[in-house]
């Protein structure tokens, strides 16, 4: 054994003994750099470097836009495997799969609290959940939702972040589609507001569906925000798409988005909304 090998096993064996957590550093995902976890988390989970805005789930979404303690709503359960699809595995093993890697039941959750002091129900879809795909159960939750915040005379917030209908359910996630429109009807008849936030990515048929009927439309920065994927589009018109097409500020310039506002922003911009809305309700609806 030659002696740089003896030396690389001595420090292999140093490093290896070392009690160093695995999760010390993020790397941006954006720019590649290596960021001191705590710092990222402090930040938002926004890389102080590039200021890319790294998807997030939840409990961490929940985190950031609530006051304090929020209340989780249950959604009603639905069943699981209607058309018992399978292509290289079974459509139940990539749900148990997705639940034990992200600890939901699925791909939207919904809670309660306060948003700078104001009331409201809120609804975040996690893309780590089978790419956040729309199905009975994410219909589900949306119209629970709809009825936790039309029972407490509060707002509907949701936060957009899908790849699309959910293939495994076929035709039954589609009908999600205009189920949650007349959800948001139902808000509008109670003079609630709906308030939808886009984040990455935002695509297919939730784009096509609830994703772009909100009272107002916000965006996070740099958000993918479409219904076909790009290269789909190019291919069908036979053109090169614009620099940015797609993105949140390119689509806030086109006239498809009220605002896109920083993940530090987004909190206070959300109360000063649901303030000016829900007072503007009172106005209306006196008593």
């Amino acid at each position: 054994m030659s002696w740089l090998t003896r030396t690389r096993q001595r420090m292999t064996d140093f490093i290896g003994r070392r009690d160093t957590p695995d999760n010390l550093w993020t790397k941006c995902k954006n720019c590649g750099a290596m960021l001191y976890t705590k710092e990222w988390e402090e930040n938002d989970s926004v890389c102080p470097r590039c200021d890319h805005h790294e998807r997030i789930g939840p409990q961490a979404r929940f985190a950031q836009l609530f006051d304090g303690e929020w209340t989780p709503i249950a959604s009603p359960k639905v069943p699981e495997d209607p058309l018992r699809f399978r292509d290289q595995k079974r459509y139940q093993d990539r749900l148990k799969a997705a639940r034990t890697a992200t600890g939901e039941t699925e791909a939207m959750t919904l809670a309660s609290g306060d948003i700078g002091g104001h009331r409201a129900v809120v609804a975040v879809q996690n893309f780590a959940f089978m790419g956040g795909s729309m199905g009975l159960g994410v219909g589900e939750a949306f119209l629970a939702g709809v009825q936790a915040a039309i029972a407490a005379t509060a707002p509907f917030v949701v936060f957009t972040a899908a790849g699309g209908a959910r293939m495994q359910e076929g035709i039954l996630s589609l009908m999600q589609m205009p189920r949650t429109t007349v959800g948001i009807a139902e808000l509008h008849e109670a003079g609630l507001p709906y308030i939808v936030v886009l984040t990455d990515p935002t695509t297919g048929g939730v784009t096509a569906s609830y994703a772009m009927l909100g009272d107002v439309q916000i965006a996070e920065p740099n958000a993918l925000i479409g219904f076909a994927g790009q290269r789909v589009i190019e291919q069908t018109i036979r053109e090169k798409l614009p620099e940015g097409f797609q993105r949140a500020e390119y689509l806030l310039a086109h006239g498809m988005l009220d605002m896109v506002v920083h993940r530090r922003d987004l909190k206070d911009t959300l109360a000063r909304l649901i303030g000016m809305l829900t007072a503007r309700r009172r106005e209306v609806l006196p008593g």
